[in-house]
C-alpha cells in the first residue's frame, strides 16, 4: 500500500487507513484526515518536507513523518 508521502504533485488520493497510535493518530484525525477523505497534493518542498495538501476545502502542511502514517489508494 502506498502512503501520502509517496504521492506526486497534482495527484488526488483517498485515505484508506491511518497508521500510528495514540496522540499522533488523534492529531491527524483532528486535522480532518479520516478514512475515505480525498486529499489533493498541491506542493512538496524542495527537500521533501513539508508536503502541502488540500483536504476538506482547506490547505494543510504535513511533515513527511506524518504523511508516512497515512495509507492512500
Amino acid at each position: 500500500m502506498s502512503t501520502l508521502k509517496n504521492a506526486v504533485i497534482g495527484q488526488t488520493v483517498t485515505v484508506k487507513r491511518l497508521c500510528g497510535e495514540g496522540a499522533i493518530k488523534r492529531r491527524i484525525m483532528d486535522m480532518g484526515i479520516t478514512k475515505g477523505t480525498e486529499i489533493y497534493v498541491r506542493k512538496v518542498a524542495p527537500l521533501g518536507d513539508p508536503i502541502e495538501i488540500t483536504v476538506r476545502g482547506y490547505e494543510l502542511s504535513l511533515r513527511k513523518a506524518d504523511a508516512e502514517m497515512i495509507e492512500v489508494g
